[in-house]
C-alpha cells in the first residue's frame, strides 16, 4: 500500500484479482480436468504459476502488477482443486481428515516459512524479489512433478468419453448433494476471509506493531498450525466431521472478535489473539473440506472440485472486496469499521455450518 501509495480499497482489489482469475480458469478447470492425467495438468498449471509469479516482480505500476497477479491466478487458480482431487482419489473418507490435515499443515508450513522470510526479503532487497524467489522455487517444483510424481490415471478408466460440457455442468448441478456442497464451500471460505485482508494493516496501523512484527504473527501462528491441524485432522476421522467443525467453529469466535476490536496493545497480547484464529480458523476449515471432497462420485470428482475451487476463489475475491467496502481510512491513517467485519463473519460462517450439515458422502468415497 505504502510502495504504490494505494488505497484499501485498490489493495483489496489487488487481492481480489488474483482470486477473480482462478475462478475464471477454474469453471473453464471443470471442463476439462478429469479427461488428462492429474500429473500432466499439475505439471502444466505449475509451469504458468511459476513464470506469472516471476512477472510480478517486473511490475513498475500498480495497474502492470494488477495484471500480472490476474494472469498468475488463471494458473494457481486451479492448483487448490487438483490438490484436493488428488487428496480424494488417494485416501478413503474414513481417513481423509487426516490426510486433509497434512494438507492443511503443509499450508501451514508455507505461512510459517514463507511469509516472514518473504517479508524478511522485501525489507532487505525489496518487493519484488520474494515474487523472483517464489517463481525461481516453482520452476524447480515443476522440474520434480516431470521427473519424481507418479502418474494418476485411474478416474480416466471411469470416465464417460463422451461426456460433452452440457452433460459435465448438469452432473454437478442436477444433483442436490454436489450443489450443497459447493454454496457451503463458498459461504465458509467467504466468512473466514472476510478477516484475511486486513490482518496486517489493522495490527500495523492500529494495534501498533512494526512490520516486523508481523513476522511473529505468521511464523507463530503458522508454526502453531503445522500441529494442530494434524490433530483436528485425526480427529475428524475419529470423531466425525460435525462435532468436530462445531466446536472448532465455537471456538474461533473469540479470536476473531478480539482481532478486530484490539486497540493499542503489546506484540505478546496480539500474538494470542492471531495464534488462536490461525489455529482455530485454519481448524474449521478442516472438517468441511473434508465432507465436501465426497459429495462427488470419482468419475467427475476433478470437474467437481474445479468447480468448487473456483467458487472458493469467487469468495475470496468477494470477501476482499466487501471487506474493502466496510473498512475505511481515518486521517491518521488508522483503520475503523474492522468490528463489523468480525459480525458478518461469524454470521456467515454459521451458515456454513448449517449448510454443511445438509451434505451426504458421495459413492465410491
Amino acid at each position: 500500500m505504502n510502495t504504490f501509495a494505494i488505497s484499501p480499497g485498490e489493495y483489496s482489489l489487488l487481492v481480489s484479482a488474483y482470486a477473480i482469475a482462478a475462478f475464471c480458469s477454474s469453471i473453464l478447470g471443470m471442463f476439462y480436468l478429469d479427461f488428462f492425467d492429474r500429473k500432466n495438468v499439475l505439471m502444466f498449471i505449475y509451469l504458468g504459476f511459476s513464470v506469472g509469479t516471476i512477472l510480478c516482480a517486473f511490475s513498475d505500476t500498480y495497474q502492470t502488477l494488477l495484471f500480472m497477479r490476474f494472469i498468475t491466478g488463471l494458473f494457481g487458480g486451479i492448483i487448490g482443486a487438483l490438490v484436493l482431487s488428488i487428496v480424494a482419489d488417494l485416501y478413503l473418507f474414513k481417513e481423509r481428515g487426516k490426510a486433509m490435515g497434512v494438507v492443511m499443515a503443509a499450508f501451514s508450513a508455507a505461512s510459517a516459512l514463507g511469509v516472514p522470510f518473504g517479508l524478511y526479503i522485501a525489507e532487505g532487497f525489496g518487493w519484488e524479489y520474494p515474487f523472483l524467489l517464489l517463481g525461481g522455487l516453482g520452476l524447480v517444483v515443476s522440474v520434480f512433478i516431470y521427473f519424481y510424481f507418479p502418474s494418476m490415471s485411474e478416474h480416466l478408466t471411469k470416465l464417460d468419453r463422451n461426456r460433452n460440457k452440457k452433460d459435465t455442468l448438469f452432473l454437478i448441478i442436477k444433483d442436490k448433494n454436489q450443489l450443497t456442497a459447493l454454496i457451503a464451500s463458498m459461504v465458509i471460505v467467504l466468512g473466514h476471509f472476510l478477516i484475511i485482508p486486513f490482518i496486517t494493516p489493522y495490527m500495523i496501523r492500529n494495534v501498533g506493531l512494526s512490520q516486523s512484527d508481523i513476522v511473529y504473527i505468521f511464523l507463530l501462528g503458522g508454526i502453531a498450525t503445522i500441529f494442530s491441524a494434524r490433530i483436528i485432522g485425526s480427529m475428524v476421522d475419529k470423531y466425525g466431521v460435525m462435532p468436530v467443525f462445531i466446536v472448532t467453529m465455537i471456538i474461533c469466535v473469540i479470536p476473531t472478535i478480539g482481532i478486530t476490536h484490539l486497540g493499542p496493545a503489546s506484540l505478546v497480547t496480539a500474538l494470542i489473539f492471531t495464534t488462536l484464529f490461525f489455529v482455530f480458523g485454519s481448524g474449521r476449515m478442516i472438517p468441511p473440506n473434508t465432507l465436501i471432497t465426497a459429495a462427488a462420485s470419482q468419475e467427475n470428482r476433478g470437474s467437481f472440485l474445479s468447480m468448487r475451487s473456483g467458487m472458493a476463489q469467487l469468495a475470496i475475491a468477494f470477501s476482499a472486496f466487501l471487506s474493502g467496502i466496510i473498512v475505511t481510512e481515518m486521517p491518521d491513517k488508522s483503520l475503523i469499521n474492522y468490528n463489523y467485519v468480525a459480525y458478518l463473519s461469524i454470521v456467515v460462517c454459521f451458515l456454513g455450518l448449517y449448510l454443511t450439515s445438509r451434505i451426504s458422502v458421495a459413492k465410491d468415497n
